[in-house]
C-alpha cells in the first residue's frame, strides 16, 4: 500500500498538461490547453486541461478530474496503478506500507495481469542476453536483421525458451498465479498440464499508449510450413487489439513535431524505421486497420501516409484502410516501395534523410495511388474503367469535409477525363446510399448545390432528468465556484458603524459569502455541494485557507468530479481582444466584489422563489382557515423579501 507521504509527494509533482499531453495532443489556448477529446469520436475540440487548477475536462463526454481521474479513466488503470505511473513519470520513489492479507486479496484482476505480463517481459529479455540458447537463436536472429543492441532494448525484444513450460514454471515459481497467465494467454493447457504458448518465438512487447507492456507478438524461427510465422497475445482486460497500435508509445512525439503517421504492417517495419532515425512510426500490429486504431491516430495528427510493400497485394490490401481514414475526415497519402523491398528492407539501405526524401517523392494521394495501381489491369474496357471511376467516387463520399470532396471530384475529373457534373451526379448518389445506412454515418444535407456532411444526431437519452425552473443548483454552483476560486480574495464592503455613519471594510470574499449564509439560515441544497461546503468550513475552523485543490484531489470521486465541473467552463474571453484590438475586457477577478455579492443574490432569491412555490402547492391542498391565514402570512413575508432583493439589484419582480 502506498504510503500517504509519497502520495503526497506525486500531487506535488504532478503537471497535468505533461501528463495528459502523453495521450492527447494539445495546443494552447488562452491559459489552458486545448484537444480532441479522447473519450469520444470529435472533430471540434472540447476538451481543456487547466493547468492553474491541475484539472482537465471533457465537455462532449462529461468527464473530468486531476491527473489521476484522467489515467484511472483513459488507461483503465486502478488508483494505485495511477499513483505508480505518475512516480514512475516523475522519479519518485514509492514508500510502502504493509498490507493485511484482506488488502493484499482486494487487488483488482487488471493489476494481476499486468504485474503476469510485466514479469513475462523481463523473464523473454533475460532470457535472449542471458541464456546460451537466447544468445544462439535470439539474439542471433535480431542480430542478423542487422538491428543494434540500443534498438533491441529500445524495444524490449526477447526470446521464449523453446521448452514445454519453462517460462510457465519460472513464473509459478516467482509466485504468480496460472490462473493470470492462462488469462494473460502466455500458458495454455493441454489435458490439464500447462505449456508455454511463445515457446521457440523471438518475442515483441506490445505497449499501450503510455508505454507499459499489455500484450506479445511472437515470431517463430523455425521453416515447417505447417506451424504459424507470427502468434499473437489473445484479447484481455489488457488488451484490446482493435484500439492498439504497434510502437505507438514511442511514435506519438515524433507524430506531433511532424503533424504526420507513417503506417505499416510489421513489427520489425516500425522497429527498422527507428533505426533508421524514422520515429513517427507505428503498425497495425497484425490485424486489418481499425477505426480505433485510426482514431488513435488522430488524436496526435490527422495526417497518415501508408507505407506498404511493392507487391500489388500488399498495396490493394490498403484500399479498405484508405477508405475508413477518410472517413474518419483524416488525410491519407500512400507510397509504396520498390519491387523487391518493404520498409524494413529499404530503411536498412538508406539513412533517415533518403528515407523522408522518398517518401516525400513518391506519396500520393489516394486518387491517383488508386488510379495508377488500377489503371494498368482496367486497360482500354470502358466497363472496368467505369467501375474503377465509380469506386473512387465512393471512396470520396467518405469524406465529411464537403469542400475537400469537391477538390477531389476535379482532380479525379481532370485524372480520368471525365466532367465534373457527371462525377457529382456519382456523388450525390453515394451520399444517398450513405444515408440510407442508418445512425451514426454521414448525413448529407443540399448546400448551395454542394453536399455537404453532418453527423446523425444523437438520441434523446430519457434518463437524463430535464431541470426543474425553480431548481437551486446552478447558483449553488456559482456560489461554490466564487469560494474555491476567489475565497482568500478581499472585496469592498460598506456598513453603518456604531456612530452610525457609513464606512467601508475589506471582508475576505470567503467570509462575505459564509458569513451572509449562515446570517440567512441558508442550507445548500445539493448534497454534494452541502458536502463540499462542510468541509469548506471545517479546514476554515482549522485555521486553513482551503483552495480549489482541496476538492480537485478529494479522496471521493463524486466530490473530484463536481470540483472540475464548478471550476471549469467551455469558453474564454480570447487573448485578442487585447492583443490585436487594443481593448481591455474586465475579468472576473477584478470584479470579484460585484460577482460575489450578484452571486449571493440570485441565490437568495432563488431559495426565496423555492420557499414560495412550496406555499403555493401547500395552499392548493389546504382547506383548514386557520393553516391558509398562517401559510397566507408567511408567502406575504417572502413576496417582500423577494421585492426587497429585487429593488437592491435593480431586477423586476413578475
Amino acid at each position: 500500500m502506498i504510503s500517504r507521504s509519497t502520495i503526497d509527494r506525486i500531487f506535488q509533482a504532478i503537471l497535468i498538461e505533461d501528463v495528459v499531453g502523453e495521450f492527447v495532443h494539445l495546443k494552447k489556448s488562452g491559459s489552458s490547453y486545448r484537444g480532441l477529446s479522447p473519450f469520444v469520436n470529435e472533430k471540434t475540440p472540447s476538451f481543456f486541461v487547466v493547468p492553474a487548477k491541475g484539472i482537465y475536462k471533457d465537455f462532449s463526454s462529461g468527464k473530468g478530474g486531476n491527473a489521476i481521474d484522467f489515467l484511472m479513466q483513459h488507461e483503465k488503470l486502478t488508483y494505485p496503478e495511477a499513483l505508480r505511473w505518475l512516480a514512475n513519470r516523475y522519479n519518485i520513489e514509492i514508500e510502502e506500507e504493509s498490507q493485511t492479507e484482506e488488502q493484499k486479496a482486494e487487488k483488482s484482476e487488471r493489476e494481476q495481469l499486468s504485474v503476469v505480463t510485466d514479469y513475462a517481459n523481463k523473464y523473454f529479455q533475460d532470457q535472449m542476453y542471458n541464456s546460451e540458447m537466447g544468445r544462439a537463436i535470439g539474439l542471433s536472429y535480431f542480430e542478423a536483421r542487422g538491428f543494434r543492441e540500443d534498438t533491441l532494448k529500445k524495444f524490449q525484444l526477447g526470446y521464449c525458451p523453446d521448452g514445454w513450460d519453462k517460462m510457465s514454471q519460472a513464473a509459478l515459481s516467482a509466485g504468480h498465479s496460472l490462473t493470470y497467465l492462462l488469462k494473460t494467454g502466455l500458458t495454455r493447457e493441454k489435458d490439464g498440464s500447462p505449456y508455454d504458448f511463445f515457446r521457440g518465438r523471438v518475442m515483441f512487447p506490445i505497449h499501450n499508449v503510455s508505454g507499459k507492456v499489455i500484450a506479445f507478438g511472437g515470431r517463430t524461427l523455425k521453416a515447417e510450413k505447417d506451424i504459424a510465422k507470427y502468434f499473437n497475445s489473445p484479447e484481455s482486460d489488457l488488451y484490446h487489439k482493435s484500439n492498439t497500435l504497434y510502437g505507438l508509445h514511442l511514435a506519438k512525439n515524433a507524430m506531433v513535431k511532424e503533424d504526420n503517421c507513417f503506417l505499416v504492417e510489421g513489427y520489425t517495419d516500425v522497429i527498422a524505421l527507428h533505426q533508421a532515425g524514422v520515429e513517427n512510426v507505428v503498425a497495425s500490429s497484425g490485424t486489418s486497420l481499425t477505426e480505433g486504431q485510426i482514431r488513435l491516430i488522430r488524436r496526435f495528427t490527422q495526417n497518415i501516409t501508408i507505407l506498404y510493400d511493392g507487391d500489388k497485394a500488399g498495396i490493394k490490401a490498403s484500399f479498405r484502410g484508405i477508405d475508413m481514414i477518410l472517413k474518419e475526415g483524416m488525410n491519407v497519402r500512400v507510397s509504396s516501395f520498390p519491387d523487391g523491398d518493404d520498409p524494413d528492407s529499404y530503411s536498412r539501405k538508406h539513412s533517415s534523410e533518403e528515407i523522408q526524401l522518398y517518401v516525400k517523392e513518391n506519396a500520393k494521394d489516394f486518387i491517383r495511388y488508386k488510379t495508377a495501381l488500377l489503371l494498368e489491369e482496367v486497360g482500354n474496357d470502358p466497363i472496368k474503367k467505369a467501375g474503377l471511376i465509380r469506386g473512387i467516387v465512393d471512396s470520396i463520399a467518405l469524406i465529411p469535409d464537403a469542400i475537400k470532396r469537391s477538390v477531389f471530384v476535379q482532380d479525379c475529373s481532370q485524372i480520368m477525363g471525365i466532367g465534373e457534373s457527371v462525377l457529382f451526379l456519382e456523388l450525390n448518389k453515394s451520399l444517398q446510399e450513405n444515408l440510407k445506412k442508418g445512425p451514426g454515418k454521414p448525413v448529407s444535407s443540399e448546400e448551395g448545390g454542394v453536399h455537404t456532411t453532418v453527423e446523425a444526431p444523437t438520441p434523446f437519452d430519457e434518463t437524463i432528468p430535464i431541470p426543474d425552473a425553480l431548481n437551486a443548483e446552478a447558483q449553488e454552483r456559482d456560489f461554490l465556484r466564487i469560494l474555491l476560486m476567489y475565497g482568500e480574495y478581499e472585496m469592498p464592503i460598506e456598513i453603518v458603524n456604531e456612530e452610525g455613519k457609513r464606512e467601508v471594510i475589506h471582508l475576505s470574499v470567503a467570509d462575505y459569502l459564509i458569513g451572509n449564509l449562515e446570517h440567512d439560515f441558508m442550507t445548500l441544497q445539493s448534497e454534494v455541494y452541502s458536502k463540499m461546503l462542510k468541509e469548506y468550513l471545517e479546514l476554515v475552523k482549522d485555521n486553513q485557507m482551503p483552495s480549489h485543490h482541496n476538492f480537485t484531489s478529494h479522496e471521493e470521486e463524486s466530490v473530484r468530479s463536481e470540483a472540475v465541473n464548478v471550476l471549469t467552463t467551455r469558453h474564454q474571453i480570447s487573448e485578442n481582444w487585447k492583443t490585436k484590438h487594443g481593448i481591455l475586457t474586465e475579468s472576473e477577478e477584478y470584479v470579484i466584489g460585484k460577482a460575489a455579492k450578484d452571486c449571493l443574490f440570485r441565490m437568495k432569491m432563488r431559495h426565496v422563489q423555492i420557499a414560495a412555490r412550496a406555499i403555493e402547492s401547500q395552499l392548493e391542498g389546504e382547506s383548514n382557515e386557520d393553516e391558509v391565514m398562517i401559510l397566507l402570512a408567511e408567502k406575504k413575508r417572502l413576496d417582500e423579501v423577494r421585492k426587497q432583493l429585487a429593488d437592491n439589484f435593480g431586477t423586476v419582480v413578475l
